[in-house]
């Protein structure tokens, strides 16, 4: 392949970068350029591709960790999953969030033709055509996403949550015009942008952490590498130790990232290893919430005690009480979840004795009922994130029904605990 004259090279950088969002300066003796990207453009894509396509680069940084790296270029990452372990392991609700976020991104994709993540994508193709390195700066999807809800009180979460559901079912259309106005904005970088916008600790840990992260990763130079091959399946596979000085890096991030990015690189960091620990390690979470399944434990088998020792009819009572409303809330949201019917006797029986053992919830038990009745297939996670851009793939597609199971379940017997305490309660006091 003839490499462009090195005049014509920067020429033609200088020509390509004139439109598009961008940022140019110097790191320990070497040039880097972050260009700023909107995640969903087909203009984003072109415009990375003819970059790299210059010649002027020998290193490519894009905004992703191996674990996203890995679901962008493995079409088989879905299908890999395990259901039970991801469920016994209680990661269940995490896959939630992976698939709501897939969602929003694929639900606007699906408008433009473009798959979400095509600049990203682009990257990577050209860079391995180019033999390039590839370095993965961003932190591991699963730390921010961890950080993030950790940050956040109850109803901020209450919150967010019901606004990224709103998110994925919409179908408001949005123009690709809009999209590449959005690339001037400050945050576009998912579903999550508009929340963060209205909420400074959202702010604070989706955005301007990351900032922080990527700059300490380029300052560090002990980034993640990727070798790509044409045939590679294992992301994990891929990734080694950056090696060698480079002479100028691209840099392919969010646009709402670029800004934050530029003003951490040019503050010098004497250790940008610890800055990287810090930014990795997760807050201690509230006690308050694993005391609170025990303590109300502890307060129902009070309960029961009191009315027992006051009567065997009322102590009856009590307990029936606790197991019709666990019973019936978390049978409901198995049945809501579309779940089978021996998925939804199995939260009518789970429900009550969960309930008083914080250590397995109800939906654990609902949704490795289902899943073993209702087995996922190949075809089930091959279309998975297609399936979920829309409210009724969601109860057509065995994977995401299980995992609604087990969402719903858990809801419900939550709710129905709740309130069965203060039915007893009520009865005690009356």
């Amino acid at each position: 392949m003839t490499q462009p004259q090195p005049h014509a090279a920067e020429d033609r950088l200088q020509e390509i970068l004139r439109d598009q969002p961008h940022k140019t300066l110097s790191l320990n003796d070497h040039d880097i350029t972050i260009l700023g990207t909107a995640h969903v453009s087909r203009n984003s894509a072109e415009t990375v591709t003819a970059l790299l396509a210059t010649g002027v680069f020998d290193q490519v940084a894009i905004e992703l960790c191996p674990a996203r790296y890995g679901m962008l270029s493995n079409k088989d990452h879905w299908r890999s999953q395990d259901l039970f372990k991801l469920i016994r392991e209680g990661r269940a609700g995490l896959m939630l969030a992976n698939l709501v976020l897939s969602a929003y991104q694929q639900r606007l994709a699906d408008q433009f033709g473009i798959e979400p993540g095509a600049e990203m994508r682009a990257a990577i193709a050209s860079a391995d055509e180019q033999q390039l390195p590839i370095l993965l700066i961003d932190r591991d999807l699963g730390v921010t996403l961890k950080r993030v809800w950790r940050s956040m009180g109850f109803w901020s979460k209450f919150s967010l949550f019901g606004g990224l559901a709103t998110s994925v079912f919409s179908r408001e259309t949005i123009s690709e015009e809009d999209i590449e106005q959005l690339k001037q904005g400050d945050l576009l970088e998912s579903a999550f942008a508009e929340f963060a916008q209205q909420s400074p600790t959202l702010f604070q840990t989706l955005i301007d952490e990351r900032d922080r992260y990527m700059a300490a990763a380029l300052q560090a130079g002990k980034v993640s590498v990727a070798t790509l091959k044409t045939d590679q399946t294992d992301a994990s596979a891929a990734v080694a130790s950056a090696s060698g000085q480079p002479q100028h890096t691209l840099v392919v991030i969010g646009a709402g990232h670029m800004q934050g990015l530029d003003q951490y690189l040019q503050q010098t960091d004497a250790t940008p290893e610890q800055t990287l620990a810090s930014l990795e390690s997760l807050p201690p979470p509230s006690r308050w919430p694993k005391l609170i399944p025990w303590i109300l434990a502890v307060v129902i088998f009070a309960g029961f005690a009191i009315g027992f020792s006051r009567s065997p009819e009322l102590g009856f009572n009590l307990l029936s009480t606790w197991v019709i409303f666990n019973a019936v809330f978390a049978a409901l949201g198995a049945a809501i979840a579309g779940g089978h019917p021996l998925t939804i006797l199995s939260a009518l029986i789970a429900s009550p004795l969960t309930s008083l053992n914080p250590t397995v919830a109800a939906g654990m038990v609902s949704a490795s009922v289902e899943a073993w009745l209702r087995k996922p297939k190949v075809a089930d996670f091959e279309s998975l994130r297609s399936d979920v851009t829309g409210w009724r793939g969601w109860w057509r597609n065995r994977v995401s029904r299980t995992l609604l199971v087990f969402l719903l379940t858990n809801l419900g017997s939550s709710l129905g605990a709740w309130v069965a305490g203060f039915s007893i309660l009520d009865q005690l006091l009356s």
